[in-house]
């Protein structure tokens, strides 16, 4: 894949993301795709912060969705090379402090197969 390809995924990652669109988010993401949360690792300790399959993602984003219905995340940075995208963005929740966020998407023909969330 090329840079530009790469970050136009990231680009429909964040429109589906903000439109709390789950069914266009998860056509994003390879049925094997792999993820990484320090939320997942709080919320769900057992899973030590790693889920893995679209049904896990579809599961943890759902679940945010639901709770989080003001959910909004404004992109700051996006750097993009063959195989990845380095994304830098704002995460906003009405009566919550707003959370600079890093995230990296691991993609590999056409399809994110892994993403790696950072915060703290």
């Amino acid at each position: 894949m090329t840079p530009e390809k790469n970050l136009s995924i990231a680009h429909l990652w964040f429109e589906a993301f903000n439109n709390h669109n789950l069914e266009k988010l998860l056509s994003l993401y390879d049925d094997d795709a792999k993820h990484f949360s320090p939320k997942l690792k709080i919320k769900h300790p057992e899973t030590k912060g790693f889920i893995t399959g679209k049904e896990s993602l579809r599961d943890w984003w759902k679940d945010s969705f639901d709770r989080l219905t003001t959910l909004h995340y404004k992109v700051t940075s996006l750097t993009s090379n063959s195989d990845r995208v380095f994304m830098e963005y704002v995460r906003s929740v009405e009566n919550e402090e707003d959370m600079l966020v890093a995230e990296i998407l691991e993609i590999k023909e056409g399809r994110i197969i892994a993403s790696r969330v950072y915060h703290g």
